[in-house]
């Protein structure tokens, strides 16, 4: 059998900036946390990708049992959890591994998520949508190698946190913190609620961690992995 090399990158965006890594041929390269300013010279982002994943770092979401899912509700299902503008867009996505629709908002006064969506294009020319990061969060929770799964993003002040217990979803939530300190507060508060130890769990983080976060990690979980 002929072998068809693969190529994906997935891309991060917040307010503050970006990070992406590409996929291919079994290997990998990460480019940690970048500056909006270096999007026109970044040079992975003059290619195009078999698969492009763009990610923005909105905590303006919410997760809806499918059954309980109405199209012609999702923005008011969405303003009971999060404070919403009268001009926010609010859209969904359907999980269906999880039994549930992902409603959210990608209105947080930026662009560079457009941009990047209109630069970096699939093989055939068209343009990846822009998902929320909490929605990449639940499709990769099942890579988390331990039996309860922990995964995790922070940037510009907020944690984005899911975990699962095998394959029982048991929270996803995203948490103002104003520096890495809160949000590891938050993580253990989260931990602490739902009995999990975290000497015997693994955490695994989407975005970049420093060499300071990943040690502070270190001195609680058994283990600390970014993918």
């Amino acid at each position: 059998m002929e072998f068809t090399p693969y190529t994906r990158i997935s891309i991060q965006v917040s307010l503050s900036g970006y990070s992406f890594k590409v996929e291919k041929d079994g290997e990998s390269h990460s480019s940690g946390w970048l500056g909006s300013e270096r999007i026109f010279t970044t040079p992975e982002f003059q290619r195009r990708y078999d698969k492009v994943d763009i990610a923005l770092m909105t905590p303006k979401f919410t997760l809806v049992p499918a059954p309980f899912f109405d199209p012609s509700n999702a923005r008011e299902a969405l303003s009971e959890v999060v404070s919403l503008r009268e001009e926010d867009r609010v859209e969904s996505v359907p999980l269906p591994e999880y039994g549930a629709v992902l409603v959210y908002s990608n209105s947080l006064d930026e662009s560079l998520s457009k941009v990047i969506s209109q630069t970096v294009l699939m093989t055939d020319g068209t343009s990846a949508p822009v998902l929320p990061e909490m929605y990449y969060i639940l499709r990769d929770l099942p890579q988390c190698p331990d039996y309860n799964k922990i995964l995790a993003s922070y940037r510009d002040g907020y944690l984005h946190l899911a975990v699962s217990q095998g394959k029982s979803l048991q929270l996803c939530n995203a948490y103002e913190s104003v520096d890495f300190t809160t949000a590891e507060y938050f993580i253990f508060l989260v931990m602490k609620k739902l009995q999990l130890n975290p000497e015997v769990s693994g955490i695994v983080f989407r975005t970049p961690l420093t060499q300071e976060m990943e040690m502070s990690l270190y001195r609680y979980f058994k283990a600390v992995e970014v993918i």
